[in-house]
């Protein structure tokens, strides 16, 4: 199967956990992403995406923390699974309830959310309390649909791994007898959508992720290729939660970057 690939025209990179944690850098990440940007610039018609489930901050925020990290990275080139949520929202024409953290409003900017009629969940610590859990609920119950950003059990964080939103989905499922429509990765449309209007079909393009299931396993059941890093929220035998198994497994981003311009060009 490996040998009817096509040449690589994207690669897609995970940010938190790969790139960096919290406000600090994974070492050497700066230099590699420059380097694989000098190559594809020059010697191949290669695009690179920036892909995240994160929901902590609008896009605006993030890319001002990574500029400030010392990656040289433009808007354009950022796609997140709040996108890929307000994209829905404007599709189905629901005013949602917004589970998310105050950070992330602004890419919500102009969706109205006054007798809401729907339910969005995301990271939002400040809001898992049971009042609005249990608001949710009943909206839920009353037939509004609801939508995950992502299900992502946990993460990476200084101090440690934290809850997700995952659990909080599913709770909320749980009591409601429903399934929640998750827009973020795994899911194979949120890849597919950001390789939109890059010319490149899913086996010509790469993904390269700290989380096994969610990054790796959501790239290759898209058809892409997965590159699983060890830093971030990565635990040892992760390789083994997904079949196939990832593509590759890397110490870090430098190392998976070494790899694409060495081995995929």
């Amino acid at each position: 199967r490996m040998a009817a690939r096509r040449a690589l025209k994207a690669v897609l990179v995970d940010l938190s956990g790969t790139l960096h944690i919290e406000d600090s850098a994974v070492p050497g990440a700066q230099e590699a992403l420059k380097r694989q940007a000098t190559f594809f610039d020059f010697l191949a018609p290669v695009t690179i995406r920036f892909v995240t489930n994160t929901t902590k901050e609008c896009k605006r925020d993030l890319l001002e923390r990574l500029t400030k990290l010392g990656f040289d990275i433009a808007e354009n080139e950022i796609f997140t699974s709040l996108t890929a949520a307000r994209n829905l929202l404007e599709q189905k024409q629901v005013r949602p309830l917004l589970l998310v953290d105050d950070k992330a409003l602004p890419d919500f900017t102009g969706i109205a959310t006054d007798d809401p009629n729907a339910v969005v969940v995301g990271l939002a610590p400040e809001r898992f309390h049971y009042e609005m859990m249990n608001r949710a609920f009943r909206l839920i119950l009353d037939g509004a649909p609801l939508i995950a950003i992502h299900k992502a059990r946990y993460f990476k964080r200084k101090d440690g791994l934290a809850l997700g939103p995952g659990p909080f989905v599913a709770g909320l499922e749980y009591a409601t007898d429903t399934k929640a429509t998750v827009v973020g990765k795994p899911e194979k449309t949120f890849f597919l959508e950001a390789l939109r209007g890059t010319d490149c079909a899913p086996e010509e393009a790469v993904m390269i992720g700290d989380d096994c299931r969610d990054d790796v396993g959501g790239a290759q059941n898209a058809g892409m290729r997965g590159i699983l890093v060890r830093t971030g929220k990565y635990r040892p035998a992760d390789e083994d939660k997904i079949n196939p198994a990832p593509y590759l497994t890397c110490e870090n981003f430098p190392e998976a970057v070494e790899h694409i311009l060495e081995r995929l060009l």
